[in-house]
């Protein structure tokens, strides 16, 4: 095997899926090089889906009365670590480029049984999603028209998302290069009319042209710490699903131009892209009607829709149609991104053998997963029409839920990078704080939000008062869900046993140190690798102990 994958590197030719990591895009049939680093930026910020995300969640959080003035300040301590973990995104992307992110990285690191159960907290929190993405789009769609009748009804709003769902899934079906496109012209025209929304709010609010209620913009706003501890934490669980998605970028990875570097580069800028926009946004709203806007029975419609009310006032009848414009392609866009790295994530663990074979199709002419996209898009279909139907609080818990998983695979992710480099980690300072230290902090900081929500949103009362059988239905969605991964995992050892044979690895020595190696230009044809990098080491030269070994036996290079 070790010759074996320095030949392939030579020759231009991947290793199989699942091979010990070389620094590498171990081929999937996707269609290399099709999208440059804006692109990888572009989906990872739009993942997230920033007008939607303030839309439905900025209005609850203001509402805390300990909260209150202080929601800037939640959405800067709920970006520290999403920061921390995008560092443990980007290194472990370096050494291993697969489209299963999270699910491939923890499988080298802990083990296929952990591996398997993050691949499932992945598709699970997505699954929760994406009822509620389609079915503010469609919501959305009505408002722009002007389709009261339909905005109300149930009937309308199923339908609706049910075609956005379907549009999506056809778009990311269709190819990657359409995807990036119309994410770049959905994410330019939200992320402008969000800048300009708060530019004129907070301009409004200096010129004395907001009225009654407006704040001017200060300093402690932006204290987290200024708020009771308790507080804090609770608005840290919406903070979790504001910033939620970025990740998307990385899974396109075996796709991109530079399949080591860019995605991961690009998971931590665009963390630092949403703290800004978010910052902006918040502060400006809460400065043009104040705090108390969303506080009150009276103001439950605002804190629902936070944009659309908060429009109305601030660029007038006409502008606040741009603004729904923008809250529907977030909507749209984020709902075609949850698709993108979900499909991708079980193709991996497909090529890798934790899933049946039939889930890694690719499509030979456009080179997109086709049973993972199309899969995915009805399984959301099936899962939205019953959340939609039942009421809309069962769709808002079902979102409150995915906060669960979310935690526990990013969490993970962060503790995989210190596991995986542990070899490398006290060579230099450097190395130990951004790769190891700082990860692992972002890692307890989200087992610690998940296990606070788990507690939190065991009482009934913090649940909209859903139980069924003594459980809310949050844990219901995320909880047990998480546990019935883990059942359908161990029932996957008896019809997988190759993948779940596999043995935890260590990333070879001196490759965070390695040179980004590009391939000529005869190779730079579709679904070959034409970056990687180069592993200026004995292990990568075919030595003794075999590129990457796995942990406690240097000889075995094996590929279940």
């Amino acid at each position: 095997m070790a010759t074996e994958s320095v030949a392939a590197g030579a020759s231009g030719r991947a290793p199989l899926a699942g091979a010990p990591a070389t620094g590498r895009v171990e081929s999937k049939g996707l269609k290399g090089n099709a999208i440059g680093y804006i692109s990888n930026v572009v989906i990872s910020t739009a993942s997230v889906a920033p007008a939607y995300s303030i839309a439905a969640t900025l209005g609850f959080i203001v509402a805390d009365p300990g909260v209150a003035s202080h929601a800037p300040g939640v959405l800067l301590a709920a970006f520290v670590p999403m920061l921390l973990v995008s560092l443990a995104y980007r290194y472990l992307n370096k050494a291993d480029p697969d489209a299963g992110t999270t699910f491939a990285w923890t499988t080298r690191a802990f083990g296929p049984g952990a591996g398997w159960v993050n691949g499932w907290a992945i598709v699970l929190a997505d699954v929760l999603v994406m009822a509620s993405l389609g079915s503010v789009a469609a919501i959305y769609t009505f408002k722009l028209f002007g389709w009261h009748w339909a905005e109300t009804h149930k009937g309308a709003a199923l339908g609706g998302c049910v075609l956005w769902i379907l549009l999506m899934t056809w778009i990311c079906h269709r190819g990657i290069e359409l995807s990036a496109r119309i994410q770049q012209v959905l994410l330019s025209f939200e992320v402008v009319m969000l800048v300009i929304f708060s530019v004129v709010a907070i301009v409004d609010v200096y010129s004395g042209n907001a009225g009654v209620g407006a704040i001017e913009p200060h300093a402690s706003w932006f204290n987290p710490f200024a708020m009771p501890f308790h507080d804090l934490v609770v608005a840290l669980l919406l903070g979790i699903f504001i910033y939620w998605g970025w990740d998307s970028g990385v899974s396109v990875n075996e796709e991109s131009e530079d399949s080591n570097e860019g995605p991961g580069r690009a998971a931590v800028v665009s963390t630092v892209l949403l703290v800004l926009i978010y910052l902006l946004v918040s502060a400006g709203a809460q400065s043009y009607h104040g705090a108390d806007f969303f506080i009150g029975e009276s103001n439950e419609g605002h804190r629902e829709d936070v944009l659309n009310a908060l429009g109305k006032g601030v660029l007038g009848s006409v502008g606040v149609k741009f603004l729904i414009i923008a809250v529907l392609t977030s909507a749209a866009a984020s709902t075609q991104t949850t698709i993108l790295p979900t499909a991708r994530t079980t193709l991996s663990m497909a090529k890798w053998g934790a899933l049946p074979s039939v889930i890694g199709k690719v499509h030979k002419r456009f080179l997109t997963p086709t049973v993972s996209t199309w899969g995915f898009g009805l399984v959301s279909i099936l899962v939205a029409v019953p959340l939609i139907l039942i009421s809309s609080q069962v769709l808002e818990l079902a979102v409150v839920a995915l906060g669960i998983p979310v935690c526990f695979y990013y969490g993970t992710t962060g503790f995989a990078s210190a596991v995986y480099y542990r070899r490398e980690l006290f060579t230099s300072v450097r190395k130990f704080v951004l790769v190891g230290l700082l990860p692992v902090i972002g890692g307890l900081i989200f087992y610690g939000i998940g296990i606070y929500a788990i507690k939190y949103y065991g009482h009934k009362a913090n649940a909209e008062g859903k139980e069924y059988l003594g459980l809310t239905l949050p844990l219901w969605f995320g909880g047990i869900g998480m546990i019935v991964g883990v059942v359908l995992m161990a029932i996957s050892r008896f019809y997988f046993r190759p993948f779940f044979s596999r043995k935890t690895e260590t990333a070879p020595l001196g490759l965070l140190d390695a040179p980004v190696e590009r391939a000529p230009a005869h190779l730079m044809g579709r679904g070959h690798v034409t970056h990687g990098v180069h592993l200026l080491t004995p292990e990568a030269d075919g030595g003794a102990d075999g590129p990457t070994a796995p942990d406690g036996d240097p000889t075995d290079t094996r590929n279940p």
